[in-house]
């Protein structure tokens, strides 16, 4: 037995071993995925299978790793190595490249301040059967092209309590690096997944029992605070400049709207979803 504060003996001692690659230079094919590949090209590669994503930070590389994602490589500097070594403890053949400031600046092109940036392994995306199956509060995406304003919803949905986000086939990657770094890593913790095009989406959403709800601006919409939603529903949000489509309009079962004050028609969609969620939240 072990008494407490003291170290175990060396039988007991459980090595933690992580493969360390000093840089001296950024002559490697390896380092490709953190300054040569954009985002778009990193989800597109072919090899590995799948594609990649950037994890920025150890709190975000300690989500993705939680959430079963397998790390392919990871960029640092020194003094960050003590966490990573525990992040890491299940994947001792993933290398480690460590640098100083200077020449992970001049790789990355920015200041690596946030501790570590990972190359991961992009998990598959489930079938959204099976996240409706047992889902009873979805938010739908329709088609943004904000990858901040993707993140922050990601972020409102783990925090205000729906249980996943659903994304139409044009919406933003959640994937993306700034999506991630803006949601704090909650798109790798929120369970989502891409729906086809609504004419497809709309039957499969009400096969489940979804009441589909429409955010937006509309004479005969529901406001907020009068909305009684049933059991199950799906918020469907629309894109930054023209807000939803046609079709997401003729698929709702009900329009829903925020109502403001001294003229301002509408919130930024991030914003308005962070009102919404709260507010269906509030009364279950």
């Amino acid at each position: 037995m072990t008494v407490p504060g003291e170290k175990p003996p060396e039988s007991q001692q459980t090595e933690v071993v992580m493969r360390v690659v000093p840089l001296t230079s950024l002559d490697r094919p390896e380092l490709d995925d953190f300054s040569r590949l954009t985002d778009v090209a990193l989800r597109r590669k072919t090899e590995p299978a799948g594609g990649l994503y950037l994890a920025e930070s150890t709190k975000v590389i300690e989500r993705a790793v939680d959430a079963g994602h397998v790390p392919r490589s990871v960029l640092t500097r020194n003094a960050w190595l003590p966490d990573l070594e525990r992040l890491l403890a299940g994947f001792p053949d993933v290398p480690v490249f460590v640098g100083d400031d200077e020449l992970l600046e001049d790789l990355t092109g920015y200041h690596l301040h946030r501790g570590a940036l990972a190359s991961m392994h992009r998990p598959v995306l489930p079938d959204p059967s099976t996240i409706l199956a047992t889902a009873r509060r979805v938010v739908v995406l329709d088609g943004l092209v904000d990858h901040t304003n993707v993140g922050a919803i990601f972020r409102s949905v783990a925090g205000l309590g729906a249980d996943a986000v659903l994304v139409t086939p044009r919406c933003a990657d959640p994937l993306y690096r700034r999506s991630v770094r803006v949601s704090m890593g909650t798109v790798l913790q929120v369970p989502w997944t891409r729906l086809p095009e609504w004419k497809e989406a709309g039957p499969l959403l009400h096969e489940y029992g979804f009441e589909i709800a429409a955010l937006a601006l509309s004479d005969d919409a529901v406001p907020l605070e009068r909305y009684q939603a049933p059991d199950r529903v799906a918020l469907v949000l629309g894109s930054e400049g023209d807000g939803l489509g046609r079709r997401a309009l003729a698929e709702a079962d009900t329009v829903v709207t925020i109502p403001m004050l001294h003229g301002v028609d509408s919130l930024n969609v991030a914003a308005a979803a962070a009102v919404a969620l709260w507010a269906l939240t509030r009364r279950t």
